[in-house]
């Protein structure tokens, strides 16, 4: 995770203009962008897609954008980037979508950064010492889709998106208050599922 001052610092830059401050940035929140993508890709579109390609989508999007990002703050830039992220899965789920196929004649694209996808699937899952880090990560994500959409929601801005409870509240329309019940009863219940397997 990037250093609050640090990312405050390069944000001000990125927003006064600075590409290098914004490719600096960018790089900083790019394990937490690929987890991101992971878990809210689902599996019928990773079928299809590869979680890589997503990432370097969105990364273009941003650098080409960049004049785009006025407000000088970490939080600002975070909001941007993944509200970036969740149009471009789903553009890319409706082209799917409209293109018909079959997603039993797809080929799987391979996973990629197994690793910095579970460091940060840590922060709300604790992997077995005798697991293999792909089993784990395949796990995670499993039990993770078993989870309603807002649940999904909320644990993804909080733990990867890394939003304080007062922006997710922004986000998700709610008070702070609703946002903190819903992610405890979210996190619970992701628990739950990794644990018991229902």
């Amino acid at each position: 995770m990037p250093m609050p001052d640090e990312s405050a610092h390069l944000a001000e830059q990125a927003a006064g203009g600075n590409a290098g401050a914004m490719q600096t940035l960018l790089e900083m929140h790019l394990e937490g962008l690929r987890a991101f993508v992971r878990l809210r890709t689902g599996p019928e579109l990773r079928q299809r897609e590869s979680s890589s390609d997503l990432v370097q989508s969105v990364c273009r999007e941003i650098l080409e954008q960049a004049h785009r990002f006025q407000h000088p703050s970490e939080s600002a830039f975070r909001r941007w980037l993944y509200t970036t992220a969740l149009r471009k899965i789903s553009d890319r789920a409706e082209h799917w979508r409209a293109q018909k196929r079959d997603a039993g004649r797809e080929q799987a694209f391979p996973s990629q950064g197994e690793a910095g996808l579970l460091r940060r699937y840590g922060s709300f899952s604790s992997p077995s010492q005798h697991a293999m880090v792909r089993e784990e990560v395949e796990r995670v994500e499993k039990a993770f889709e078993r989870l309603n959409e807002e649940q999904r929601e909320v644990i993804t801005l909080a733990h990867v998106a890394g939003l304080s409870r007062l922006e997710i509240a922004e986000q998700m329309g709610r008070s702070e208050g609703a946002v903190r019940v819903l992610l405890h009863r979210s996190l619970a219940r992701l628990a739950e599922i990794l644990e018991t397997g229902r």
